[in-house]
């Protein structure tokens, strides 16, 4: 378990998925400012963002709060009257890969 924000791990994991540490804020619902502080130790990651940041990069949310230091939280199971809002915040993350993709496509 990392004592402090694992900025290599996170951006080696972004690099195998050939995603942008902009991607990752958006995902997550979080400001590139944000995600800074958090890099840099300066914020914690909220449940919610641990479960976006483990969705994005395709590991378990106890593997995000290992390398987002002790105190990060691990989500809870989501109680189902808020499926809906879990599928709208999921649909508007594909959304932001979706045009990032398509900027970083060719022609």
């Amino acid at each position: 378990m990392a004592l402090f924000f694992d900025a290599a791990w996170f951006d080696a994991a972004l690099a195998e998925r050939g995603l942008s540490r902009a991607v990752l804020a958006a995902a997550a619902g979080m400001s590139e400012a944000e995600l800074a502080l958090a890099y840099k130790d300066q914020r914690e990651l909220s449940a919610r963002e641990v479960a976006a940041f483990a969705e994005i990069l395709g590991v378990s949310a106890a593997e995000v709060a290992d390398h987002a230091g002790i105190s990060t939280p691990a989500p809870r199971a989501e109680p189902a009257a808020d499926a809906l809002a879990r599928l709208e915040s999921l649909e508007r993350r594909v959304a932001v890969l979706e045009a990032e993709l398509a900027r970083l496509r060719p022609g």
